[in-house]
């Protein structure tokens, strides 16, 4: 079935030379005519919508027919506006019985496809042929322009510089425009129109008027992407990249680890008189860069990566995912390094919280805590400084320590038995059951309520500590924020992580279901209170 205006042949053709023009399949060229070519039929036969058009992708011939949909015999049309059934929404609907007299074997749900005779496009139905054509090449253009760069995340990216608009830089890539933000360029970087420039491609967003390209300069990635470009043995997998930690433009350290141990990762990465980091230098303006070797020993891995200051200790605290690092005195401004930033890249390096302090500070700190404890442990359990001094020794830091500790491991301490043993396990049981009762006391006179104290997570030191503030239910306590609750409750001993866990389950009831309309407006005002 011919539409007139169009041959087979000429579709065909048109069809080819668009896909080359555009760069898109021929397939979705042929899908667009035939789109548009419904359109056209559409506003032909008036009101009935449901028209569809065929492009036969071997000789071009053009099919059009409209689409009728089986309803159940019990369907009734919409009511208008004045009140009655709609007759306009049975149009390209049938009911099934009727249906059956010319299709016995249709069913509810299922479409009967009429042919229609051939059209006669004319001037204006042609032009709304050709505006779907377009629009639709447009589309599909764009989507292979999408899927195409939103592969190249994470490459480099060489391009020439278009136009610079508010600090931003219009980048041309070849076949796309890409934008590279005034932050995330390197700080000092100025570029003319028509300089090369190299980029890592950060990210693609699909927008109306095509895919937004992001390019970036300050990139950690943007970093490693450079190296492995240098370093053949990061090209070739022997090399492996574990961390890059950036401040751009002015200083930087990347983290690398070898799968052959006869090649050495640092060396490899500074290559022959330092050739291979000083490209990557050069193509960061100068920023300073400190290759690290990694290991799987997170200790050994901060010596490292606090290069070029010597640790002489480090001390690990799991839970609160923080790590001390001990330097000597004259080592402490290199170990941090200028406003910081030696120790702060380290520890983004790591991934761990890192403080750095002195021989000196660590030795008084220590004494000071040795003698605290001796204290704590002499006062509670009414013994001898000297046996004070003996657990503190063996490494008892609390009183909970000491009662939970099994008998043999603290009968075998040179100079306890079991006796000596148990008898100090029974008065830190003592201690605790008493101190239990008294801050029970306290927290009642605060006048904590029970839905705080009863929120997993906080201990009775705790608790005190935020009545004493104020905070004595569940919504003032999820009205705060982590550097808020660390303010209250300095060395709670609570990670950072673990104090967003709390105060999140304290906001979950903001988000539950309410019972009641009285319960949803209060869920708005915490809502709006939490965003103030």
């Amino acid at each position: 079935m011919a539409v007139a205006g169009f041959g087979s042949t000429e579709i065909l053709q048109i069809a080819d030379a668009v896909a080359r023009e555009k760069n898109i399949t021929r397939d979705l060229v042929l899908d667009a005519m035939a789109d548009s070519i419904a359109v056209a039929a559409r506003k032909k036969y008036g009101h009935y919508k449901n028209i569809r058009a065929e492009i036969d992708k071997k000789t071009g011939e053009i099919r059009l027919f409209k689409e009728i949909e089986v309803m159940d015999d019990n369907y009734t049309p919409p009511v208008d506006e004045d009140g009655e059934e709609d007759q306009d929404d049975m149009i390209g609907k049938i009911l099934v019985s009727d249906a059956k007299e010319k299709y016995p074997e249709i069913t509810v749900g299922e479409f009967i496809r009429e042919p229609l005779p051939p059209i006669d496009l004319g001037r204006v139905a042609a032009q709304t042929a050709k505006q779907v054509i377009v629009q639709k090449v447009r589309d599909a253009e764009r989507d292979r322009q999408y899927n195409d760069f939103k592969a190249r995340v994470g490459e480099i990216v060489h391009g020439t510089v278009k136009r610079v608009e508010f600090g931003n830089v219009i980048v041309d890539i070849g076949n796309a425009e890409a934008i590279m933000k005034k932050d995330a360029m390197i700080r000092g970087e100025n570029f003319r129109v028509n300089e090369r420039v190299r980029a890592y491609l950060d990210k693609v967003s699909r927008e109306n008027k095509g895919p937004q390209i992001f390019l970036s300069r300050t990139s950690p990635q943007f970093m490693a992407k450079l190296f492995s470009q240098e370093v053949p043995e990061i090209y070739d997998g022997i090399i492996v990249i574990k961390g890059v930690a950036r401040e751009p433009g002015s200083r930087a350290k990347i983290a690398v680890a070898s799968n052959d141990s006869s090649i050495d990762p640092v060396g490899s990465c500074v290559g022959v008189r330092g050739a291979r980091v000083q490209a990557v230098i050069a193509e960061l303006q100068g920023e300073k860069i400190d290759i690290v070797q990694w290991s799987a020993d997170p200790a050994t891995f901060l010596v490292n990566a606090l290069a070029p200051a010597e640790v002489t200790k480090v001390v690990i605290d799991e839970e609160a995912g923080r790590v001390e690092a001990i330097v000597p005195n004259d080592q402490l401004s290199l170990a941090i390094g200028r406003r910081g930033q030696n120790v702060r890249l380290a520890a983004e390096l790591v991934g761990w919280s890192v403080d750095v302090m002195t021989e000196e500070s660590e030795s008084t700190r220590r004494a000071d805590e040795f003698a605290k404890l001796s204290s704590l442990f002499t006062e509670a359990l009414n013994i001898e400084e000297i046996i004070a001094h003996l657990l503190v020794t063996e490494g008892f830091a609390s009183i909970e320590d000491i009662a939970l500790v099994s008998l043999d491991e603290m009968a075998s301490i040179d100079g306890f038995d079991e006796d000596i043993a148990g008898e100090l396990q029974a008065r830190a049981k003592e201690y605790l059951a008493q101190s239990k009762v008294d801050a029970g006391k306290i927290i009642k006179k605060l006048g904590i309520k029970d839905d705080l104290s009863k929120l997993e997570g906080l201990n009775d030191e705790i608790l005190i500590k935020l009545g004493e503030n104020g905070i004595k239910n569940l919504d003032d306590f999820a009205d705060l924020s982590r550097d808020e609750f660390n303010e209250i409750a300095p060395g709670s001993g609570l990670s950072d992580a673990k104090i967003d866990e709390i105060i999140m389950s304290a906001r979950a009831h903001w988000f539950a279901e309410p019972a009641s309309a009285e319960s949803a407006t209060e869920v708005e005002k915490k809502a709006k209170k939490k965003k103030a």
